[in-house]
């Protein structure tokens, strides 16, 4: 069992702090490895193994505990001891109906350290997070990043760095992908397997969606889009022309229930120069580029896009908090903000075209502060400083 130490530190540092641990992510992007993770640590560390109840439910052991009584009533049986603190871990938990009543009445009639998971963003709706009353902290988990891919793949495959990353940049960073390396005629079957298991339980089952195949139009029109500014009506405009007449709500509706399920990510466009948040025209990236490639294809062979794409979710990995940037005409690429801190990137497959250089440099220096700035290229670092606008490697920072 691989680690997946930018989590499980994570996880460690919260232990034993009075804060339900709440670990989110797309199906199979490695929560519940996550937790066989952090089990191990507590039973490295000296808790008891009578310490630590653990739930999965999407095992068919569990079936009967989808009502938040049941569930209460399973745990409470087996906190035998009053003397002993207990170690809850509940994997999937938005398959109880109700669940966070369990929850909170176990923070309050015993000594817990609660860690739960799950595949839908409704796990911490405004409801919910109201409900719980700030008694959380969220651990947001992606498939693999670059780095974690290459700490993954076996020792004994010889494969330059290049190559290996023309490898991930195919068949994505799910965690399972790599174990299907020796075999890859299977991984195209598993990414559609996982691909119709998230769209049907995380999406269309959960928000009792009544056209299926409108909602994967939907998805299929981001997916060959991202990085490109869209709106729904562009979308919406765009399927009824093909055929599938529909209206700008019900798009959105359709966007908001696939991010929801982290099959998709929004970033809103920031106005450098007014220093706000524009409410229109925003840009959609995808979670995993293998399951991109499996609903499209290879076919769209713009490479820049996909280099976006795995920068933006290196981003949120690193915390940061992404929008793109906007200064009058001009477009930058990320603005990624953490608190007192504020960088700029522009993402190209290559600068070595003194036109492409002249394009993506524009924007950046018509940034009138002093925050870092950044282009980032498959290019082998040829400028390393332009202008004080710092070039830089894809791989190499991907890396760091």
């Amino acid at each position: 069992m691989k680690s997946r130490n930018l989590y499980l530190n994570q996880l460690i540092q919260y232990k034993d702090k009075p804060l339900i641990k709440v670990i989110t992510g797309l199906r199979l992007c490695g929560k519940s490895t996550l937790l066989s993770l952090f089990e191990n640590h507590l039973l490295d560390n000296g808790v008891d193994k009578t310490q630590i109840i653990r739930i999965n439910f999407e095992s068919f052991k569990f079936d009967e505990l989808k009502s938040y009584k049941k569930l209460y009533e399973y745990i409470d049986a087996r906190m035998d001891s009053k003397e002993n603190k207990y170690y809850i871990l509940l994997d999937e938990v938005q398959q109880v109906s109700s669940w966070e009543k369990a929850v909170n009445s176990f923070l309050v009639d015993a000594d817990v350290d609660m860690y739960i998971t799950g595949s839908n963003a409704y796990l911490l709706s405004s409801e919910l997070s109201t409900f719980l009353s700030g008694r959380y902290v969220e651990i947001k988990m992606h498939p693999l990043s670059f780095k974690e891919y290459l700490d993954f793949i076996e020792t004994d495959q010889i494969l330059t760095l290049q190559d290996s990353f023309s490898k991930y940049l195919q068949y994505g960073g799910l965690p399972t992908v790599v174990e299907l390396m020796e075999y890859p005629d299977t991984i195209g079957l598993f990414l559609e397997g996982i691909y119709n298991t998230i769209l049907m339980k995380d999406v269309i089952e959960r928000n009792h969606v009544r056209d299926a195949a409108l909602l994967e139009n939907i998805l299929k029109f981001i997916v060959a889009n991202i990085g490109s500014v869209v709106s729904t009506k562009k979308i919406s405009d765009y399927l009824t022309s093909s055929g599938r007449k529909t209206t700008s709500e019900t798009v959105d509706n359709y966007l908001r229930m696939l991010e929801n399920a982290f099959i998709i990510y929004k970033a809103n466009r920031y106005d450098l120069k007014g220093k706000m948040f524009l409410k229109t025209l925003e840009k959609y990236y995808i979670v995993d580029i293998g399951i991109r490639n499996r609903l499209i294809g290879q076919r769209n062979r713009d490479y820049g896009p996909v280099l976006e794409n795995v920068v933006f979710l290196e981003l949120l990995r690193r915390g940061y908090e992404v929008t793109i940037g906007k200064l009058g005409e001009l477009e930058v690429d990320f603005v990624a903000f953490k608190p007192n801190e504020t960088i700029y990137f522009q993402v190209s497959a290559s600068i070595l075209d003194e036109k492409t250089r002249e394009r993506e440099i524009r924007p950046l220096e018509a940034i009138s502060d002093n925050y870092p700035k950044y282009i980032l290229t498959m290019d082998q670092t040829v400028f390393n400083d332009i202008e004080g606008i710092r070039v830089k490697n894809i791989l190499d920072y991907l890396l760091e």
